[in-house]
């Protein structure tokens, strides 16, 4: 039988107080958002002033990079590269960029999804706080 990591509730504070600071560092309102390896909702942020829909956005895009294992940006990419069928993928709703895989040791932990700026503003946001794990 194998074992395997998990974040613990001190890993994702961790990892949201990281991205919040980010956050406030360039004076943006956002959405954080963190999901386990299934895609479940573990943390979810709004910081002032973020837009009411960031709050439905951030655990979307998380939920689809944690699914997928790799940044929600791939599937923005495919798409708008012309590959609109997957637009029909089930369970993936999130498919915009802001959406980043937690890897620890090679294992897939889950993601952080954030929303409410530029989405590589999203992204350096869900970077600073994965780096908070070390």
């Amino acid at each position: 039988m194998q074992t395997k990591q998990i974040l613990t509730l001190d890993d994702v504070k961790k990892i949201a107080a990281a991205a919040e600071a980010e956050a406030k560092a360039n004076n943006w309102a956002v959405t954080i958002s963190i999901v386990d390896d299934g895609g479940n909702l573990l943390w979810l942020q709004r910081l002032d002033g973020a837009a009411p829909i960031s709050a439905s956005i951030a655990p979307a895009k998380a939920k689809t990079a944690a699914l997928g294992r790799r940044e929600s940006k791939v599937y923005e990419d495919m798409i708008n590269n012309g590959r609109y069928s997957f637009m029909t993928a089930p369970v993936l709703e999130g498919m915009l960029e802001g959406g980043v895989p937690i890897v620890v040791g090679g294992d897939f932990l889950g993601a952080v999804g954030v929303s409410g700026v530029k989405s590589s503003e999203d992204v350096q946001i869900a970077k600073a706080g994965i780096a908070a794990l070390g």
